[in-house]
């Protein structure tokens, strides 16, 4: 049952939440603030109970629905399929995902008396994207599409430095808008091999709603606002000029684009794809926070 439950969050890409988090505290670092240890490793954990708890009810609620039947699953989509073998574990799972979320509630209102009630409008909106994501938000395809990237980006970059340095800047939030980018282009990428299954449960996000044509000129778009976004940043000195060691991620990104240009329709979506889309989404935030500790 443990390890069943433990699949359900898919530790896999829990990876996401440890690199945002470490490009937070290495932001804090940069710009001067002193670190305690035991304060970055709550916010940490703060975090990854915050996406392990989306995950988790996730698969409870696409358990729930059938739509895990009807999805053929690779590494990035169609869920872990923890449940569709141990179906007996669904009440536990939903029950694990509400103890997670209640982790969640307990640390922020612990952040909130440490750092003041700024902090609760970023806490509040992170979890209400958490709770609705999958029964409200993914009915809604323009907030569906840039959900994810708000969560991981403003909310928990944003929310993380403002924890760990006791103030947020116009400047932090900008730099988390590059992860905002990627993250929407993730998720929005993981979900093109799951359209007909999600059509089939009434799922309305951008693919279902407006076609691939549409979410393949968003993703592309996407992909060189996060590139463009991060050049700027640079060239107006918000970042030191080693962080241009991202841009070693480029030919990636130039290889994604075609990649993705290249392709008609959901079903030839090449998996190397999503690979190298998970690859690029995970090493431009961990070479940013590389440089700007060694800066």
């Amino acid at each position: 049952m443990l390890a069943t439950l433990l699949k359900t969050t898919r530790p896999a890409f829990l990876l996401l939440t440890l690199v945002l988090i470490a490009l937070a505290a290495a932001l804090a670092v940069y710009h001067g603030h002193s670190i305690t240890p035991h304060l970055v490793g709550m916010v940490l954990l703060g975090a990854l109970c915050a996406h392990a708890g989306v995950n988790v009810l996730n698969e409870v609620h696409d358990a729930a629905s059938g739509l895990d039947e009807l999805t053929t699953r690779t590494p990035f989509s169609g869920g872990s399929g923890a449940l569709q073998a141990h179906p007996e574990a669904r009440r536990s799972a939903a029950i694990f995902g509400w103890l997670l979320i209640a982790v969640v509630v307990l640390l922020g209102c612990y952040f909130v008396s440490l750092r003041g009630w700024e902090l609760l409008p970023l806490g509040l909106v992170g979890l209400v994207l958490v709770i609705a994501y999958t029964p409200l938000i993914t009915r809604l395809p323009w907030l569906c599409l840039i959900a994810p990237g708000l969560g991981f980006g403003p909310i928990m970059m944003g929310g993380a430095y403002l924890v760990i340095t006791g103030n947020l800047t116009f400047a932090v939030l900008a730099v988390s808008l590059v992860p905002f980018l990627l993250v929407n282009n993730l998720l929005l990428l993981n979900q093109l091999p799951d359209v007909e299954a999600d059509r089939q449960v009434q799922r309305n996000n951008v693919i279902t709603a407006y076609g691939f044509r549409t979410a393949n000129r968003i993703y592309r778009g996407f992909l060189v606002s996060a590139f463009l976004g991060l050049g700027a940043l640079l060239a107006i000195e918000q970042l030191p000029p080693l962080v241009w060691i991202s841009f070693a991620t480029l030919p990636a990104a130039i290889w994604l684009y075609r990649g993705v240009l290249r392709t008609n329709t959901p079903l030839k979506l090449p998996p190397s794809l999503l690979a190298v889309n998970v690859i690029l989404t995970l090493s431009i935030p961990a070479l940013m926070a590389i440089a700007l500790l060694l800066s």
